[in-house]
């Protein structure tokens, strides 16, 4: 299966599973995508500064974005996952609270996203690579809202209760 076929049910999976799945459909994806998001936003910024609608400083939040979710990624990769799939041998909820609060700054970095881009409104003389970036950002936006959900509404609380 694929991990988008498995994520589509992840409750029922086993924790080795989804935190596999996670890392595969999710980390590699926005670790992928995400530094060809910024080339593309500094390319449109640079290209129409002038325009009105143009998204000023979108680079620099995904610059700042690509560091917050590469070492969000790191730290549920090396750390929080194996100890999970691990069975939990040391108490989590501390790591998963403070995984919890980065999920929401990540939330607010969309928000700003948004705000930057008009809700992700091209401009009618938008170019190709502007439609091309928000296309890529609509997709980034939906996936990590999903990646957010399954980790904060299927796996974390796998180990909140115990850890409580």
């Amino acid at each position: 299966m694929t991990p988008d076929e498995l994520l589509a049910e992840p409750d029922g999976l086993d924790t080795g599973t989804l935190t596999d799945a996670i890392v595969t459909r999710f980390h590699r994806v926005h670790s992928k995508e995400l530094p060809e998001l910024i080339e593309q936003a500094r390319r449109v910024e640079a290209v129409h500064k002038e325009h009105p609608a143009v998204p000023a400083g979108l680079a620099a939040l995904l610059q700042q974005m690509l560091g917050e979710l590469t070492l969000h990624m790191q730290k549920e990769e090396i750390v929080l996952f194996p100890q999970m799939n691990k069975g939990a041998q040391m108490p989590l909820l501390f790591p998963i609270t403070k995984m919890m609060a980065e999920h929401q700054e990540h939330g607010a970095h969309l928000d700003a996203i948004r705000s930057l881009t008009n809700d992700l409104t091209i401009p009618e003389d938008g170019c190709s690579t502007w439609r091309g970036l928000y296309a890529g950002l609509t997709k980034f936006a939906d996936d990590l809202v999903e990646h957010i959900h399954i980790e904060n509404d299927v796996l974390f609380p796998r180990f909140m209760a115990d850890a409580a």
